[in-house]
């Protein structure tokens, strides 16, 4: 069940100004149930499409790094690559085989390979090769 579409129901259904009684008859012609703690996510889906039909308009999300630079916010895949391309940089930059960040990657993390990172460690270990190329007097 998920409570984030939960929450979107009852918010469609305030914005609607749905009394009890026809709001469980739309639960129960949409997705034969009386209660919306009944619900699948499959059935939040097809509540939520019917309250749009009847002409529910869901606001958007509110996501604060795209309205400050005007652009959407890059997917957490995208992200990755972008971070890993960075260490991939750095240690082209200083001349290091990928084992050099797997090194770092086990005694940073515990982790034995970079591949396997979260993106929080991911920027950890563009930090400390930051660090190092600075330290060595590299360009950052």
């Amino acid at each position: 069940m998920s409570s984030a579409g939960l929450k979107k129901i009852h918010i469609a259904r305030r914005d609607l100004g749905l009394d009890d009684d026809v709001y469980r008859s739309i639960l129960a012609r949409v997705a034969g149930v009386r209660s919306s703690k009944e619900l699948t996510p499959r059935q939040i889906g097809r509540v939520l499409a019917e309250f749009e039909r009847l002409g529910w308009e869901p606001k958007p999300s509110a996501k604060p790094a795209a309205k400050r630079t005007g652009r959407s916010a890059p997917s957490p895949s995208e992200a990755r690559q972008a971070l890993v391309g960075k260490i991939e940089a750095q240690l082209a930059e200083a001349g290091r085989p990928w084992e050099y960040a797997d090194g770092m990657a086990r005694r940073m993390f515990k982790v034995e390979r970079v591949e396997w990172c979260d993106p929080d460690q991911l920027r950890r270990l563009v930090a400390a090769l930051a660090y190092d190329a600075k330290r060595k007097g590299r360009t950052v």
